[in-house]
C-alpha cells in the first residue's frame, strides 16, 4: 500500500489513524479491521470486522 495514501486515510468511525497489516487496515481505537481488496481499501463500517481479544 502506498504510504502517502495511508497518511491521509482515517477510520470512518472515530477518525483515528490506521495501521496497515497484510490485507487489512487496523483501527486500534475502534478495534476494527477494514479489508483491502485488490489494493483498494474498503472503508465502510459494515465491511469491517471486529478484532479479537488477542489482536491489536
Amino acid at each position: 500500500m502506498d504510504p502517502r495514501l495511508l497518511e491521509i486515510l482515517v477510520c470512518p468511525v472515530c477518525k483515528g489513524s490506521l495501521e496497515h497489516r497484510k490485507d487489512e487496515l487496523i483501527c486500534k481505537s475502534c478495534r476494527l479491521a477494514y479489508p483491502v481488496r485488490d489494493g483498494i481499501p474498503v472503508m465502510l463500517e459494515g465491511e469491517a470486522r471486529p478484532l479479537n481479544a488477542g489482536e491489536a
